[in-house]
């Protein structure tokens, strides 16, 4: 069997103006990360990465932690979905950033009520009702990401080991096809993803399996702070 390990980045900026960089927090989860994985997995035949900035950085952080040498293969198979045009096709006026940030900080409780708002503008997407009015509909993404995978599978060939970097919503994907989970039900694993978890996808000529999703065990007990979602 071989094993493609599917990390998600750390944690992003929510609400700064690069929303794209690893806040403080983020780059501390991929060097925890990396020391985990440094015991776990101390062979490593390749490395692989969507193209965005906290994918980049996560890599890096977690690559230097494991004494890792190897550069990833930046993959724009592995990108996640454009969260900003899904809110905007939801709610037109969010298409304007900074109202989106305004809007957001005015609420009691600013993350809670971006999640709420977030959910509604992916349920929307995902429903498959509005799809000509996406760049990337839902089906589309979930294939570039299915083929991805397959992608690089075929490059490892037989029994070895891979690191991908990349986001929660691609990881969705492909575990929801892996478990066939209803479309309508997918993002409920989306939202339990961890900043910098592993999900452990095996695969041998008999198929592709989902053998753990969302390992965090590195950020319990005293690193407990490091667990974030967004």
């Amino acid at each position: 069997m071989g094993a493609v390990y599917l990390v998600r980045h750390g944690q992003a900026s929510f609400g700064a103006a690069d929303y794209d960089a690893l806040s403080e927090v983020g780059l501390e989860q991929a060097r925890v990360l990396g020391e985990a994985l440094r015991v776990r997995l101390p062979q490593v035949d390749a490395v692989f990465a969507g193209t965005l900035k906290r994918h980049e950085q996560t890599a890096q952080g977690c690559l230097a932690s494991m004494g890792i040498p190897l550069s990833p293969h930046r993959m724009a198979g592995f990108d996640e979905f454009d969260h900003e045009e899904i809110i905007a096709r939801f709610e037109p006026r969010f298409a304007d950033h900074a109202r989106a940030v305004e809007a957001m900080s005015a609420a009691a409780d600013p993350r809670r009520a971006f999640q709420e708002m977030f959910t509604q503008a992916v349920a929307r997407w995902t429903a498959g009702g509005h799809d000509s009015e996406y760049t990337e509909p839902w089906s589309v993404f979930q294939a570039r990401c299915l083929r991805a995978l397959e992608d690089i599978i075929r490059q490892l060939g037989p029994s070895k080991t891979a690191l991908v970097f990349t986001s929660g919503g691609t990881i969705t994907a492909i575990c929801r096809e892996l478990l066939q989970i209803p479309v309508a039900h997918a993002f409920r694993l989306n939202w339990t993803l961890a900043n910098c978890g592993i999900t452990k996808v095996i695969y041998s000529e008999r198929g592709r399996y989902l053998s753990t999703l969302n390992e965090h065990g590195h950020f319990e007990g005293a690193q407990r702070a490091l667990i974030t979602y967004r």
